[in-house]
């Protein structure tokens, strides 16, 4: 069994979601009342946006390497980084990394190819819409992904940011995403959501208009526990 590192703390709610989601997920598993040893650094997410929005990308790339060094100095034996926007630079880090690292994005695409999905939307922050790593990946696997129009690309990182990563949930905000989801679904024809911020599945929390939503937290974690037990 392998000791877990977690970079959190981007934000603060999400983390809380994934260690109690690896215990659970873990305790299904094994039994007992024990969860895996873990290590989480909580980094500050107000610096972590900051670089992305500069796009100083080898800035993060170093940002991100000294606190994978830092979990490691702790025992950690691999590790994850519990948020989707800093994957933009996730190849760049893991082929500097000291210890392996699980990707949110190569957890997600093998879930939506196990659906059998063909084509989704992608919701999350302005900078993850608006990059192509998730798009190169899903493209990969012989599917499509579509980001909504721009004023809606604005909408969702506006709430993201002054409400859900503060842990504000208001029911109208949720009902403005889904009529997002929903225009995406008549418009766009997709068949799935991915809702590729760790906050999101705290707004959007059930599956709704009939298809899947991707809950890319919870993917992760599944990820996570299997890499631990060595599965």
């Amino acid at each position: 069994m392998k000791k877990i590192g977690i970079i959190g703390g981007l934000g603060p709610e999400s983390t809380v979601d994934y260690y109690r989601g690896i215990v659970e997920t873990f305790r299904k598993g094994q039994g007992g009342l024990a969860g895996p040893e873990m290590v989480i650094y909580s980094a500050d997410v107000d610096e972590l946006f900051e670089m992305v929005e500069a796009a100083k990308w080898d800035s993060l790339i170093d940002w991100l390497l000294e606190r994978i060094r830092a979990l490691q100095r702790a025992g950690a034996q691999f590790a994850a980084i519990g948020a989707n926007t800093p994957h933009i630079v996730f190849d760049e880090v893991q082929a500097r990394s000291p210890i392996p690292l699980l990707s949110i994005v190569e957890e997600t695409c093998r879930k939506a190819e196990n659906l059998g999905i063909e084509r989704l939307g992608l919701m999350g922050t302005r900078a993850t819409m608006q990059a192509d790593f998730y798009q190169k990946r899903f493209e990969s696997g012989g599917m499509s992904l579509v980001v909504p129009m721009a004023d809606e690309i604005e909408h969702i990182n506006n709430r993201l940011f002054s409400e859900i990563e503060l842990g504000i949930i208001k029911d109208s905000t949720r009902k403005e995403l889904l009529s997002i989801v929903k225009r995406m679904l008549d418009e766009d024809s997709i068949q799935g959501l991915i809702l590729g911020c760790t906050e999101l599945p705290r707004i959007l929390d059930k599956e709704e208009y009939g298809i899947p939503f991707l809950n890319t937290t919870a993917i992760h974690i599944e990820g996570i526990v299997r890499y631990c037990i060595g599965t």
